[in-house]
């Protein structure tokens, strides 16, 4: 049952607590994840946010089609977005240098009383502002008309109605507050002796009749102005007697004495205390209104501030990327009931090497693939630089993104989602000084299978492939198969053409699946970035090769081979 007080979160349903395992840094550049991010917006700190988010996963279908619902109505929605993403900005401005939610002084003045009040009255702008936001999108995910409800409960809980009224009622006390007339007290020396609060007006202040005459009785012409105008003879003659700034100010009738010594900064002090007496009651009122929704707190709603950014970021993004003709689609969960296939991807494609594709104006390549019992383990094979790095790069990122709520590139995406993802590309030179680059492989090879489970994707990248052949084989072939015996979706793209042909002794009956050949097929030596299921095509693309740059016997010598 959903607990209506529990504050909504844009990243999982109410009453879910995801299991989330988080990529390593590894396997987060492995994927090019950091660039991607880098590519989605130019600021760091929201690079930094939507990494983090995307790199924790969890296996969760509720989670993937809360996020994926919720990106469907923000990507469509762009008014929207942008409308709410403007309040919330306005939201975190008010939780981070305004007042709500921090603890006044009982001895605050009518001043910072009203600042405060404005401020309530923008987070009520606000908050109404995204309720009319969402309401007037067309929006059918779980998490934003939970969202939208919230809002609305939020609003009416937290009695916005009745400080509406309170900030009217207090709004229209003082808005005729528009200026002051101050007193100067002067002593046998004509030196100011005291400050007083007059009156205060509801009109801002100009020369009045009663001031303009007693300033043409005692007055010169050359010592009093006509107007407010800036003229250079104007001599500023500060009054500042020396003495303790902290001494307290002296009320008499409404009258401020300056104590003897005092420091003329403390003049607005002075004013305040002056101002809070002359409006006892405006402050009084204050006060008790303020006091009434001290509890109100925006840090719910400003908690939605990053995952807004994270689905508005990608949104744009993809929006960008569609106009320029690619395609994405919404991943769609596969209910493990129906039948053994865990993925079927149509049209797919790698989505790091896409806008470097665009910018040089080339073909890009996609291609099918599946995942299922019969297709388990794929042993990638076919020429360097022929695309095997890209295909296996770009299934990652299609599991990153789907369970991320993001569009993917493709035509269609369905899937059951992963717990993690690991990866064993090739290590730098600089961490294998120690084991040796084999010692170095097989170690990180079973820390990473020790880590994977049946829902795991296990994605490696000549694995195996820095020692001699016969004892890279020997290894892979007992790596594989115990990756079949676990059970573990993967991607194994290998230069051991022979892995490959000998398929048929890695499948076991007793195993969760088996292995299957994949090739990036060949055009007589061209690369065509296309995969297929298909025997290695080994010595007969050496061959293809070897003739497309002129390195057989016979182009070499001119001889035919004997």
């Amino acid at each position: 049952m959903n607990n209506e007080n529990e504050p909504i979160s844009l990243l999982h349903p109410r009453n879910c607590i995801p299991n989330y395992k988080t990529l390593s840094e590894v396997t987060v550049h492995d994927l090019g994840l950091d660039y991607l991010c880098s590519q989605t917006t130019e600021k760091k700190p929201e690079q930094t946010l939507l990494l983090s988010i995307l790199s924790k996963m969890t296996e969760d279908p509720k989670v993937t089609q809360y996020r994926s619902d919720i990106f469907s109505d923000i990507y469509r929605n762009e008014s929207m977005r942008n409308k709410i993403l403007e309040i919330l900005d306005k939201i975190s401005f008010l939780r981070d240098y305004g007042s709500l939610g921090k603890k006044y002084e009982d001895s605050a003045n009518i001043w910072n009383l009203m600042h405060r009040m404005d401020e309530l009255k923008d987070y009520i702008n606000c908050v109404e502002g995204i309720f009319d936001s969402l309401s007037d999108a067309e929006i059918s995910s779980q998490g934003l008309l939970a969202l939208k409800e919230y809002i609305s409960r939020l609003y009416h809980d937290n009695g916005f109605q009745e400080l509406k009224k309170d900030i009217a009622a207090l709004k229209a006390t003082t808005y005729d507050l528009k200026s002051v007339t101050l007193g100067v007290n002067l002593n046998e020396r004509f030196e100011a002796s005291g400050i007083g609060l007059i009156s205060i007006n509801n009109k801002p202040f100009t020369k009045a009749n009663i001031l303009s005459n007693f300033c043409d009785k005692i007055s010169t012409k050359d010592q009093i102005q006509d107007d407010t105008e800036w003229r250079e003879d104007y001599k500023y003659h500060p009054f500042s007697p020396a003495g303790s700034k902290n001494q307290e100010i002296l009320l008499h009738r409404g009258i401020a004495v300056i104590p003897e010594n005092d420091m003329m900064e403390d003049l607005p002090r002075y004013m305040n205390r002056i101002t809070d007496q002359m409006l006892s009651n405006v402050v009084k009122n204050l006060r008790n209104i303020l006091n009434k929704y001290v509890s109100i707190t925006i840090t719910d709603i400003t908690n939605l501030i990053p995952e807004f950014i994270y689905y508005t970021r990608w949104a744009e993004y993809i929006k960008t990327l569609s106009d320029q003709g690619l395609h994405f689609c919404k991943g769609s969960l596969i209910s493990e009931n129906i039948n053994d296939c865990t993925m079927e991807a149509k049209a797919i494609y790698n989505l790091k090497l896409a806008s470097v594709v665009m910018k040089n104006q080339e073909t890009l390549i996609t291609n099918d693939l599946n995942f299922s019992k019969e297709h388990l383990v794929y042993i990638l094979t076919g020429a360097n630089r022929g695309g095997k790095t890209t295909i296996t790069q770009a299934i990652g990122i299609l599991f990153t993104l789907a369970q991320g709520g993001i569009f993917v590139p493709g035509d269609s995406f369905a899937f059951s989602p992963i717990d993690c993802i690991y990866t064993h590309f090739p290590a730098d030179e600089d961490k294998t000084m120690d084991l040796g680059r084999l010692g170095e492989e097989c170690k990180r090879f079973r820390e990473l299978y020790s880590s994977c489970t049946k829902n795991s994707l296990l994605l490696l990248n000549e694995t195996f492939s820095t020692t001699s052949f016969e004892e890279g084989y020997f290894i892979a072939k007992d790596s594989v198969k115990a990756i079949l015996n676990k059970g573990i979706r993967t991607i194994y793209n290998t230069h051991m053409h022979k892995l490959a042909r000998d398929i048929d002794e890695l499948n076991c009956p007793h195993n969760s699946g088996s292995a299957v050949s994949l090739i990036v097929k060949s055009d007589r030596g061209n690369r065509s970035f296309k995969v297929e299921i298909a025997p290695p095509e080994g010595m007969s693309y050496a061959n293809d090769i070897a003739r497309k740059y002129g390195v057989t016997y016979e182009m070499l010598t001119g001889e035919k081979e004997l």
